[in-house]
């Protein structure tokens, strides 16, 4: 039996308790986690704002080592340090024939498999396809890889989603150039990868905007060079501090139509909103015509950092590697598997970056 924090039905309080893990069966990895990130998406997965089957054990971004393996499975082995990927790309559907493998259409088939038991006999499914909210873990082959060189474990954890999305909506989806300007809407854990990811790729002015005052040492740190507390005339004070243009590029980390609205109209004529932010059905934004033709702004959904994890992450070690990219300064908390429900208070609070469960 290992420990594991179960979502027991949706919008029900998690649950800290036994399970029962199988062992490794033909192409599966079985890990003991290090660390793992508390994201919004367990927070939206908690409360219905996205599906999952359950009762089920939460958490997709972690990392750890490598207990036991299946037969078949080559690329990894006991002792080997490695970073969950909770959407495998299936490479056969079309969205993965196009290169597309953040869209593959099979990624999060593995949800409704069954994961393991509770100590009553339940069966548990695998929130995100990862299980990370629990001391070990059993996943596909394919949901694993190779953690980077010289990356302690515990800070590799935020590789699996946080620092994929924020470093990919910036590189990927907006392709910010060096020398634009960029807001970024909401300070929290991959809002603060997005900054970091700007500062890197050259960006000149870097808007950090969120409804608390006190992340404004927090973004400033991580690349900020304007701080703005979000209000009805956010918009408009971005303008001001862009010689009344706007930025070239918006990323939005929120997900509330608001938010999306406001990031799309602090964008200059001609630039780029991307929506990173995972938001329910009821936020819906609008926009009329005449202003979509008169702006010629570009308006993008993101997903996953619309990254290739394989490919990407070697690429954000070396800036780890070389201290351009501080893992740490994207967490602010760090919890066992009992502070997970305080954690998603603090996110529905606004509060802090980062929480990270270490085991």
């Amino acid at each position: 039996m290992i420990r594991a924090a179960v979502l027991p039905a949706v919008g029900a309080p998690l649950e800290v308790t036994g399970i029962e893990l199988p062992e490794p069966g033909p192409g599966r990895v079985r890990i003991r986690l290090a660390a793992a990130g508390v994201c919004h998406s367990d927070l939206s997965l908690s409360d219905g704002t996205m599906r999952v089957p359950v009762p089920a054990v939460l958490g997709h971004e972690g990392a750890g080592t490598v207990v036991a393996v299946g037969e078949g499975v080559t690329h990894v082995a006991p002792g080997d340090g490695v970073v969950l990927n909770w959407a495998p790309s299936c490479g056969a559907c079309h969205p993965c024939a196009l290169g597309e493998v953040w869209l593959c259409v099979n990624a999060l088939n593995g949800a409704a498999d069954v994961h393991a038991r509770a100590a009553d006999g339940r069966e548990l499914h695998p929130g995100l396809n990862v299980a990370a909210f629990a001391e070990e873990t059993v996943v596909a082959a394919n949901c694993v890889l190779p953690a980077p060189e010289g990356v302690p474990l515990t800070d590799a954890a935020l590789l699996g989603c946080a620092v994929l999305t924020g470093w990919g909506a910036v590189h990927h989806s907006a392709r910010v150039r060096a020398g634009e300007t960029v807001a970024v809407f909401g300070v929290g854990g991959v809002g603060l990868a997005t900054l970091q990811a700007a500062r890197i790729a050259g960006a000149a002015t870097i808007v950090a905007v969120d409804v608390s005052p006190e992340k404004e040492a927090l973004a400033r740190a991580a690349g900020a060079t304007e701080y703005v507390v979000a209000s009805e005339t956010t918009a408009r004070e971005i303008r001001k501090l862009t010689g009344g243009h706007g930025v070239d590029v918006a990323v939005e980390c929120v997900g509330r139509a608001v938010t999306i609205r406001t990031a799309w109209e602090s964008t200059r004529r001609g630039g780029r909103t991307t929506v990173v932010g995972i938001g329910g059905k009821d936020q819906q934004v609008s926009f009329n015509a005449l202003e979509i033709f008169h702006w010629g702004r570009t308006l993008a959904g993101c997903v996953y950092g619309n990254s290739n994890p394989a490919a990407d992450l070697p690429v954000i070690a070396g800036h780890i590697r070389d201290g351009s990219f501080d893992l740490g300064a994207l967490v602010t908390e760090r919890i066992t598997l009992e502070g997970i429900p305080g954690a998603f208070d603090a996110m529905l609070a606004g509060k802090g970056g980062r929480a990270l469960v270490v085991f």
